[in-house]
């Protein structure tokens, strides 16, 4: 009897410490919502300020991005998924950079989940990411983003009154980026702006 107590209470506590983890875990933002507030560092880099469209200040939320998209990849150096994936990410930027109807409407940003600011760099140089990377190394970002496995994808569409919706949030690399970039245009309505005639 003593046995099925304790067996019975054990059973007990772990269903409590189940359910409150699944009640108090956090989702990732849904297409349709805004981000959650997140505040992120200035670059120290003049390129990187500049690719971004922001003042000489020490930190930006992300709609203050000068962009009518930003695509947002939520990534750690030691995912060997992200790590795969960086030729496609790179190559996503390069196709959007040589276009000069899409290079100032979107813009690309990495947040490294876990990662600190030396990691970053590391990953950043190693795969030649030629768009800014932000440390993360205390998970804040990470957390209020739904604590995602990575990589994570987000996509947001910004007004001219720096209001955002998210259009695009999934879990997954972006695979062939021409692709990518077809899926992006056509969900956040860019498409529908006449810009995608690159051919």
């Amino acid at each position: 009897m003593k046995r099925f107590l304790v067996h019975a209470i054990a059973v007990l506590v772990c269903a409590l410490v189940f359910n409150y983890t699944f009640l108090t875990a956090t989702a990732a933002p849904p297409a349709g919502a805004t981000l959650p507030e997140i505040v992120l560092a200035v670059p120290d880099d003049p390129g990187s300020r500049s690719y971004l469209g922001l003042p000489s200040s020490d930190s930006f939320k992300i709609p203050q991005i000068k962009a009518e998209v930003v695509i947002i990849e939520i990534f750690s150096m030691y995912c060997p998924f992200c790590q795969s994936d960086a030729p496609q990410v790179k190559k996503l930027y390069q196709i959007i950079d040589n276009d000069p109807k899409l290079k100032d409407k979107i813009k690309l940003i990495g947040i490294g989940a876990g990662n600190s600011s030396y990691e970053v760099k590391i990953f950043k140089e190693t795969y030649g990411i030629p768009f800014p990377l932000f440390a993360d190394g205390d998970f804040s970002t990470h957390r209020v983003m739904g604590e995602v496995r990575t990589p994570y994808f987000i996509g947001i569409k910004i007004d001219d009154n720096r209001n955002h919706r998210i259009f695009y949030s999934r879990l997954g690399g972006v695979g062939e980026a021409d692709q990518f970039l077809e899926t992006i245009l056509e969900l956040s309505g860019l498409k529908q702006g006449g810009i995608e005639d690159k051919k």
